[in-house]
């Protein structure tokens, strides 16, 4: 459909005035708004998502898409609530205790917000407590942490250890990244998976959660 293109374009171009104008009309059509979701604001940033992974676009072209799908998604949001539309699954994430960097990690939330995720961001300097009580009452399908130090690298290995401590572990699937982790670090640790930027943990998300 015509107006899912030009959704999914704008999108793409970071015009946010547009995507709010052409959201509406397509409510207007009787468009549902998880469709308007699925086929016009998700496409466009899988779209994004795609390019920044190819390096064909960078961080700020990434962060004016994000505002624009955004700014879509804020019109839906309360109809999607009312359809009681389900998301393709439920991600909690951060950066782990004692490291302060977020820019990657608050890439990866927008990329899997884009997606169509529900994302919970904990932020930065995350201790194990917070994230254990997040996996233990939200029904969260996967864990994401982050670290851009290698000082604080051993703090995943310290959270999944105390996820199995909590007889929590089977209940979710842990995904970690940032600048010093490794692919066999994750294995190391009993990681579910490493993804080395944030495309690629948006593709390792569907991929465990069986979305491809």
């Amino acid at each position: 459909m015509k107006i899912f293109e030009e959704l999914a374009d704008e999108v793409q171009k970071g015009n946010s005035e547009s995507v709010e104008e052409l959201t509406k009309r397509a409510l207007s059509q009787d468009i549902s708004a998880e469709d308007i979701l699925n086929n016009g604001l998700v496409a466009g940033m899988n779209i994004v998502s795609e390019k920044f992974k190819n390096n064909e676009i960078f961080i700020p072209e990434v962060l004016i898409s994000a505002k624009s799908m955004y700014s879509g998604l804020g019109i839906i949001k309360p109809l999607l609530a009312e359809l009681n539309v389900k998301s393709k699954g439920k991600v909690v994430i951060g950066t782990v205790k004692g490291d302060l960097h977020d820019i990657g990690k608050n890439i990866v939330a927008m990329l899997l917000q884009g997606a169509g995720f529900d994302v919970v961001d904990l932020g930065a300097d995350v201790p194990k407590e917070k994230f254990l009580e997040f996996v233990k009452n939200e029904r969260v399908d996967i864990l994401g942490m982050s670290a851009l130090l290698t000082t604080t690298m051993i703090y995943m290995k310290e959270t999944i250890e105390a996820l199995k401590n909590a007889g929590l572990r089977e209940n979710v699937k842990v995904i970690i990244g940032g600048a010093p982790v490794t692919e066999s670090y994750a294995a190391q640790i009993d990681a579910d998976g490493y993804a080395p930027d944030a495309a690629s943990a948006v593709d390792l998300t569907k991929r465990l959660l069986g979305e491809t």
